[in-house]
Formats: C-alpha cells, sequence, structure tokens
C-alpha cells in the first residue's frame, strides 16, 4: 500500500533535497527520448514532444496498470518519476489524487478530502494536476487547490479557491489547471473581484488579485510577447491577456459571435496566436508592439470549430479535430489542406504532436498514429486499447517512450516503441 496523506492542514516551508544517486537514475530512466510531462498539454502546453514512434504496437500489452480510486476526466501528470492523477471516491463524497511510480506502477500515496455537490458531466476533477519541483497542484471541479510534496503526499498548504475568492457557481466546475511563473501560482477563480489570482507557490499567499469575469473552462497559456510575458487564456465572455508581474489586463478580445464554451486552450505559433472555438472557428492572431492583440484577425477556418478540443502544430500546420480531422496551413490564409474522415474522429479526441507525426486518442478507446511529414498525412497505425464501451476523455501524457492512459477506473502505461 501506498503512504497516504488524509486530510492534514498544516504548512511547512519546501525541502530543498537532492536526489540521491540512486534515486535520480531511478526517477529519470524514462526521459531518453521524450522530456517530462508535468501538466496540461506537457511542458510547454503546446501537447509536443521530442519523438514519436514509427509504428505503434500490434497490441495493448501494458508494462503496467494500476487501479484508481474511481472514474474521472481530469489529465494525467508525468513527470521526476511519477505519475499523478485525479479521481473520486466509491460514494462520489471525495476528490481523490493519486500518485504512482512511473517505472513500476506502485502506488505512493494518495490525497482525499470531502468535496461535495452535483456538476454536470459528474464531480471529477478536471484540471490536470501540475508538477513543479519539489511539489504537485491540484485542483479539484469545486475549488479545492492543493500543494503536496511529491514525494510524500504531505499537504504543505491548501485554499478553497471557490470559497475565498467567491467563485460563481460553475456549471463544469473549476476546469483550469493552475501555471507557474516565477515564484507564482496564477490560476482563475473568477471572482468579481478576483477574476484571476497570482499565488506564491511556496506558501498559498495572494501575490495579486485582478477583477474581472467569471472563468472559462480553459487552461491559461504563458505567452513571450515582445520582452515581456503573459497569460494568455479565455474568461466566460472573451479572450484576454494578463501581465504576469500585476496581474493587470492588457487586452481584451471578444469574438463576433456569442456563446463559445471557452473550453480549447490558446495555441501559440510563432509570435502570433491561434484560437479555436464552436462558434467562431480557429483564428491566428499577431500583437501589436505595445504587447496588446491586434483585435482583426490575420486568417480564419470555419472548418476546424472544436467546443472542448485544442489542436497542435506539427511540421508547420494546425491540426486539429472536430467531427474530421482537419490540418490548416497557416502560411497560407490558414486554409484547409487536409481533410481526413474516421470514425475515431467523430467525438472529442486528444492530439500530441511531434515535427513529424501524431498520437491521437479516440474517446473510444483508439490510439491511432498520423504521418505529418508528408504532402498528405494519413493515418500510419491504429491500436485498439480495450474491448468495452468506456469512454476516454483525459488527456493521456507522454514521458521518455512511454504514453500515460486513463481506462475508466485503471491508469496504464505503454510503450511505444518495444
Amino acid at each position: 500500500m501506498g503512504r497516504a496523506s488524509g486530510n492534514r492542514h498544516h504548512c511547512r516551508r519546501f525541502k530543498k533535497k537532492a536526489l540521491t544517486e540512486h534515486d535520480s537514475g531511478l526517477r529519470h530512466s524514462q526521459s531518453a527520448k521524450n522530456g517530462d510531462w508535468p501538466g496540461w498539454r506537457g511542458a510547454n502546453r503546446d501537447a509536443r514532444v521530442a519523438w514519436l514512434p514509427d509504428a505503434l504496437p500490434e497490441t495493448a500489452d501494458f508494462d503496467w496498470t494500476a487501479e484508481l480510486a474511481g472514474e474521472g476526466l481530469g489529465g494525467i501528470a508525468a513527470a521526476s518519476g511519477y505519475v499523478v492523477i485525479g479521481s473520486r471516491d466509491a460514494l462520489d463524497q471525495n476528490d481523490v489524487f493519486q500518485c504512482f511510480d512511473m517505472n513500476a506502477g506502485m502506488l505512493i500515496w494518495q490525497h482525499a478530502y470531502p468535496a461535495l455537490g452535483k456538476l454536470d458531466y459528474g464531480n471529477s476533477p478536471r484540471a490536470t494536476p501540475l508538477i513543479h519541483k519539489e511539489c504537485v497542484y491540484t485542483l479539484g471541479a469545486f475549488g479545492h487547490l492543493c500543494c503536496l510534496e511529491i514525494e510524500t503526499g504531505i499537504m504543505m498548504w491548501q485554499v478553497n479557491i471557490a470559497r475565498k475568492f467567491d467563485s460563481p457557481k460553475l456549471i463544469w466546475g473549476h476546469s483550469g489547471t493552475p501555471v507557474i511563473v516565477d515564484q507564482k501560482l496564477i490560476l482563475q477563480p473568477g471572482g468579481k473581484d478576483a477574476s484571476i489570482v497570482a499565488l506564491d507557490f511556496e506558501t498559498g499567499d495572494v501575490i495579486w488579485t485582478t477583477a474581472g469575469n467569471d472563468p472559462a473552462y480553459s487552461s491559461l497559456l504563458l505567452k513571450s510577447v515582445g520582452d515581456s510575458q503573459q497569460v494568455v487564456g479565455y474568461d466566460a465572455r472573451s479572450l484576454g491577456g494578463w501581465d504576469v508581474e500585476t496581474g493587470k489586463r492588457l487586452w481584451t478580445l471578444i469574438p463576433p459571435k456569442s456563446g463559445d464554451l471557452n473550453v480549447p486552450t490558446a495555441v501559440s505559433i510563432g509570435d502570433r496566436l491561434l484560437v479555436s472555438s464552436e462558434n467562431n472557428g480557429t483564428r491566428v492572431y499577431h500583437f501589436n508592439a505595445d504587447g496588446t492583440l491586434f483585435p482583426e484577425p490575420d486568417m480564419t477556418n470555419e472548418d476546424l470549430k472544436p467546443d472542448s478540443h485544442t489542436p497542435v502544430i506539427s511540421n508547420g500546420r494546425a491540426f486539429g479535430i472536430w467531427s474530421d480531422f482537419y490540418g490548416l496551413d497557416p502560411e497560407q490564409s490558414l486554409k484547409t489542406v487536409v481533410a481526413l474522415q474516421d470514425d475515431a474522429f467523430s467525438d472529442y479526441c486528444c492530439l500530441i504532436a511531434s515535427d513529424t507525426g501524431l498520437l491521437a486518442l479516440s474517446h473510444n478507446g483508439e490510439l491511432l498514429l498520423i504521418a505529418t511529414d508528408d504532402v498528405t498525412p494519413a493515418i500510419k497505425g491504429r491500436l485498439k486499447l480495450h474491448e468495452d464501451r468506456t469512454q476516454l476523455y483525459s488527456h493521456p501524457a507522454i514521458a521518455g517512450d512511454s504514453i500515460y492512459l486513463r481506462i475508466g477506473k485503471t491508469l496504464a502505461r505503454l510503450k511505444l516503441e518495444r
């Protein structure tokens, strides 16, 4: 059994502990080809990796599987030798975050706390855990934010952002994974006087708060614009950018068509910004010299209109899924240059990209390998992960040569190259 942190409420300063030589070899043996995947869409929130295989395994022969506390929607974090994932307990009254050994699949610890309420699409955590240095940050759908020591699961500090910052009632709960910039843990409670906030990542103390709108259901993106950095993302009504040092809102973009759910994450594409939504399609914008966003899109595409899927960039093109698989060329007015039809693309699908290919995880439990280095991208391989009707909505993680997947109440590691 793994160590459990229970409901400890004490805080303590971070341990500045170096790994031993033995620990270092164990914890980083999986990073020979790809780096860690510490949070939502990887290290840079772009769902990109350095390497993908040339072919998929013939069968889903998992290296290991582990039982989870329950089903869930949130993504997986895999870094520093640990895999962290959130679920609900059997009675649907507690959030449960579990940490597993990346290599062996053993449960190291679990952290549970009461989180009562009822949300559309279930009550499990939506936000992906965020592993940073010696800690992991978890956020439940009802606003419970915890900083846990990654090695032991001991709680360093906690705060209910919904209560502290007076968040509105959300149909789908708090969904955005926090982002860390310097000493700041930046997230979006959506309170009237605290639409977006920055906390000290070591103590949880408030650094700044910025008034604004209700939250959206997407995660913020850290974007370099000129010589400065800003966090870019949606609130319930608009797209915006905020200064990371002060929290000042730098610009606001209200799309021409209203009613977007604002779930997809914005995508950095060079010095420009690509955004997608179900009513306004996919658009590319550029920034002005003063760091604000030019309000009119440089180019638009009406084919790719996802309500929750976030596109990726591979081989100079933008790829995304909305009933079909689309490839868009940002150098040619964002026109559709690829359109593939397949049952795997009929509903929600996750994409992970390298320079030459994509992995697509469909909601019906199929893993597809797509080559993007040809003029016409094509499906090179496919692998059925399970035989039942379990639908997969949790975003997988890739670290080293393996992919980590949630299949219902099971966490599994699949080696991508045998």
